[in-house]
């Protein structure tokens, strides 16, 4: 499983999809930005290509980079040197999420875990995972742990079936329901994920020793906007653009709209 998340990432261009969509990043931001304490180290595992670490980087925070796929901690450390936030950074690290053995007991002020959790199919995995999570934050510390929502899934697969092969049948698609493990018929698609039931995200952090805060979608009601959509938004001036975008944010935290999101961002405290 391993080798085929680092195999995908190595031509996935992670860093240019949330420029294509930017509302998952500036949800997840803007709720970052509102829970974070004013500075702090913070560890982003499951990091690409660094979007996160380096806006982070950019806010003053010490940030340590790690990723599965030795190439992304490249592209990351090599971004970091062109936007002169090497200072900022404490290391760049290949590493799986399922071992955070580098790294010492409640070593971090707060972490990011943006993808590791829905690429483990494995309950053991996932289980080792936000063990591993709890472990490296500081008690009190907060964590933000990517989800993707099994109902989603289900959607995008009804509407456009031959995008999403096996569940353009009805027998994988039942079986994804059931499961929520998918694996991707077409050669070099899609990693395998597992989709999350949303009633069980928070029951998962709250087994391995963290307190829920939030919950959040993290494409709200805006997951279709795409760049000619912000300009149009855009176009109306900055103070009523400002207000559309806090709609979206307060929206994003409305848990009706959680099924239609593609990410969910879960935020908690490590007890």
């Amino acid at each position: 499983m391993a080798n085929s998340i680092v195999d995908y990432y190595n031509q996935f261009d992670e860093w240019g999809r949330l420029d294509r969509e930017p509302i998952e990043f500036l949800v997840n931001w803007h709720y970052m930005r509102k829970h974070l304490p004013a500075q702090g180290h913070i560890l982003d595992i499951g990091a690409g290509p660094g979007k996160y670490s380096m806006a982070l980087a950019q806010h003053g925070y010490e940030v340590t980079l790690a990723d599965l796929t030795p190439r992304l901690v490249d592209i990351a450390r090599d971004k970091a040197e062109e936007l002169e936030l090497t200072k900022q950074f404490r290391g760049f690290h290949a590493a799986d999420a399922t071992d955070l053995s580098r790294y010492d007991d409640q070593a971090f002020d707060a972490a990011l875990m943006l993808g590791p959790l829905y690429h483990l199919q494995e309950e053991a995995d996932r289980s080792r995972a936000a063990s591993e999570l709890h472990r490296i934050t500081k008690r009190g510390g907060l964590v933000f742990v990517a989800f993707m929502t099994r109902t989603r899934h289900l959607m995008t697969s009804l509407s456009d079936p031959h995008q999403w092969k096996p569940n353009h049948e009805p027998e994988g698609i039942m079986s994804f329901a059931q499961t929520g493990n998918f694996n991707h018929t077409d050669e070099g698609r899609f990693t395998g994920a597992y989709y999350y039931e949303i009633e069980k995200i928070e029951p998962f952090m709250e087994a391995h020793g963290f307190r829920t805060i939030q919950l959040i979608g993290s494409s709200s009601i805006a997951g279709s906007m795409k760049g000619e959509r912000f300009d149009y938004w855009q176009s109306f001036g900055e103070e009523r653009y400002r207000a559309i975008m806090g709609l979206v944010y307060r929206e994003a935290a409305n848990r009706f709209n959680l099924g239609a999101s593609s990410h969910l961002l879960y935020i908690g405290r490590a007890e």
